[in-house]
């Protein structure tokens, strides 16, 4: 019987954890900002898996984000009418610049008349920028995985739901970057992807999620007027927060419909303030 209660008590622990179904609901009239990096089956073995929403998943987020009166905009589009935002906004966004965002993807965003933001990387093909943060992340896995050609992005683009944002030329670690390489990294990422493009790229992604003031000031100075980060929430709508550290909802790969419902509702996963 100890361990049955035992074993009831770390259940009961960890399904609380997993779903935070105690956590206060953060009202709708509150925009949520999701966090995606690709729409992919997963790989047996693969360190980031977390990374890879499976298409027929991602689908079911689509689907129940439309069945519940959720309304889509890019991050700019939201930043630009906050204060007049409807009800059930949400902003989808993509980092680093995957193919997958297009060849599965597109298609369901199509499908469900929804809007995304997508956080390019320039210099992005044969690069495993995960030991930027951690160098034992050597294995290759993401340098191998399929990145966005400059044919495949201007497909993305001429879908019309696409907004392009900026992830510096080569996913660069902030933290351990001087100075001037960072201003030299968000400056031109943004030029260039502006001439690309065609858009007025003023949307930009902390890689990482690493970041400091310093860095919200660059992001400022080369003119960027929102920029998202890592840290779980949700945004109140007033007072008004910081454009340029807005919060996002991560979406993990290893999420079941629950997780990702319970994550709308609350903005974070477990025990996290």
């Amino acid at each position: 019987m100890i361990w049955l209660g035992l074993s009831f008590a770390l259940a009961a622990l960890w399904f609380s954890n997993r779903y935070a179904w105690w956590r206060r609901p953060v009202a709708a009239q509150h925009p949520r900002v999701l966090m995606y990096h690709m729409v992919s089956a997963h790989r047996p073995g693969a360190r980031f898996n977390g990374l890879r929403v499976r298409p027929e998943r991602f689908e079911a987020q689509l689907a129940w984000l439309k069945r519940k009166g959720w309304q889509f905009f890019t991050v700019s589009e939201l930043w630009e009418r906050w204060d007049t935002l409807p009800e059930k906004s949400v902003a989808i966004t993509f980092d680093d610049g995957y193919a997958d965002n297009l060849h599965n993807a597109l298609s369901l965003l199509e499908k469900y008349d929804a809007r995304a933001t997508i956080y390019m990387v320039v210099d992005r093909h044969d690069r495993d920028w995960s030991t930027a943060k951690k160098a034992h992340h050597d294995s290759g896995e993401l340098a191998r995985e399929p990145k966005l050609s400059d044919d495949e992005l201007q497909r993305l683009i001429a879908s019309g739901r696409i907004e392009i944002g900026s992830h510096t030329l080569t996913h660069i670690n902030l933290r351990t970057t001087p100075i001037d390489d960072k201003r030299r990294e968000l400056a031109e990422a943004r030029r260039l992807l502006q001439a690309q493009s065609g858009q007025a790229v003023t949307s930009f992604a902390y890689p990482f999620g690493i970041y400091g003031d310093e860095d919200v000031a660059l992001a400022r100075e080369v003119g960027h007027v929102t920029a998202v980060t890592t840290v779980d929430g949700i945004d109140a709508r007033t007072p008004r927060p910081d454009p340029l550290q807005l919060k996002r909802i991560k979406v993990s790969g290893k999420d079941n419909m629950l997780a990702f419902v319970m994550r709308m509702r609350g903005g974070k996963r477990g025990w996290k303030k």
